[in-house]
């Protein structure tokens, strides 16, 4: 039997995780220059994706801790684009897989049910 999901928030959750992604990316950009994130990438990126889920899974009124979870397993993608030199090749990947996890736990649960 397929998971069923709230669709709703599968494209809320993308679209915002893709907007305020974008946002943060601009202003960090704009902000720092490129050897910081040569030397701190590391942890600016996986910080600014998590970040991001927390104000998207905040804004949807998620469980922040299903959110968090999500958002690391979903940030995984990314790294194969990280590792290519290729930086934002996962990113739709990501954004996608973390909609739908977004999806899946705001699906309705019966009582007693707790994530």
């Amino acid at each position: 039997m397929m998971a069923r999901m709230e669709g709703s928030v599968v494209w809320r959750a993308a679209l915002l995780q893709a907007l305020t992604l974008t946002l943060v990316a601009l202003v960090l950009s704009a902000l720092l220059d490129r050897e910081f994130f040569v030397s701190w990438g590391w942890l600016a990126g996986p910080g600014a994706w998590a970040a991001c889920a927390l104000f998207t899974g905040t804004v949807l009124k998620l469980p922040l801790g299903p959110v968090l979870a999500g958002a690391a397993l979903a940030g995984l993608p990314s790294l194969v684009g990280v590792l290519l030199d290729q930086h934002w090749l996962g990113a739709p990947l990501a954004v996608a897989a973390f909609a739908v996890w977004c999806g899946w736990i705001a699906r309705p649960r019966p009582a007693g049910v707790v994530l």
